[in-house]
């Protein structure tokens, strides 16, 4: 069967102020402001629409003393998608600003790497230095939909679809996957949290959240080998993504961007 070309967007929902040292493992010799953005991506083609990862609330963004911008969810509605119409949502993994507002998602099913679960809910969740990444209703409420057959389950690489598929890579949390999703300008790498900012990549230096750091480097490798190139490789958490992608549209300026076009030239990528 041919892989299906899809419509593939990033939704910027919330953001936070940071410096340059809480982003590299070891801090950094040139220490200064290095914003935070907040994602949540959705791809649709072939009669089929996919959200990945669902973004945290208004509640969880005053409690953790995040910039809120929009509710993710919300936002949908701008690319004409019901919630309740939605069959399938990717958690890359279960961190408080990937999984939160999955009850948003009625008729949804999950997909979500096994380890994750079982990490999340596992002997590690007893160290804050590992649990704080988390909120515990978030996990719960996967166990519960996992109770009502609602959870499809992975370990390791998989198809979701013709032209959509997971990759198990780990190390910043031990279940994270990215995703890899064929679009008109060939295959396009979702990152997540396997690469926070291009520069976590490009230095070879990973996040400061780690759960195993030398998974977070082999998980380097295998975003490499899964894009056709640099360009098509989209990390998770940088600000420069809606400097280098155009809106769909002059209303979702500053709100959104394509991802299945080429990222604009002149934008310097550390």
């Amino acid at each position: 069967m041919a892989d299906t070309d899809y419509e593939l967007f990033a939704i910027r929902y919330a953001t936070r102020e940071a410096q340059r040292s809480e982003h590299f493992i070891g801090g950094d010799p040139h220490d200064g402001p290095m914003p935070m953005d907040y994602f949540m991506w959705l791809a649709r083609g072939g009669g089929r629409t996919f959200v990945i990862d669902t973004g945290f609330n208004a509640e969880v963004a005053r409690q953790r003393r995040r910039n809120f911008l929009r509710c993710p969810v919300e936002t949908l509605a701008a690319f004409d998608v019901d919630v309740a119409d939605v069959k399938d949502v990717i958690l890359t993994h279960l961190h408080y600003d990937h999984a939160g507002n999955f009850d948003r998602f009625p008729n949804a099913r999950f997909h979500l790497q096994e380890r994750e679960l079982a990490y999340a809910t596992g002997r590690y969740m007893q160290y804050p230095r590992l649990s704080h990444s988390f909120e515990v209703e978030d996990v719960c409420g996967i166990v519960r939909l996992n109770y009502a057959r609602r959870v499809l389950f992975y370990d390791g690489d998989a198809e979701i679809a013709p032209g959509l598929t997971v990759h198990a890579a780990g190390g910043h949390s031990a279940g994270l996957q990215f995703v890899r999703v064929n679009t008109r300008r060939g295959a396009v790498v979702l990152a997540s949290d396997v690469s926070h900012f291009y520069e976590n990549l490009t230095s070879e230096r990973p996040f400061t959240t780690a759960f195993h750091v030398g998974d977070m480097l082999v998980g380097f490798d295998k975003l490499r080998a899964a894009a056709p190139d640099a360009d098509h490789i989209v990390p998770g958490h940088d600000p420069l993504v809606m400097k280098l992608y155009p809106a769909p549209g002059p209303e979702l300026e500053g709100v959104a961007v394509r991802l299945d076009v080429a990222p604009a030239a002149g934008v310097q990528v550390r």
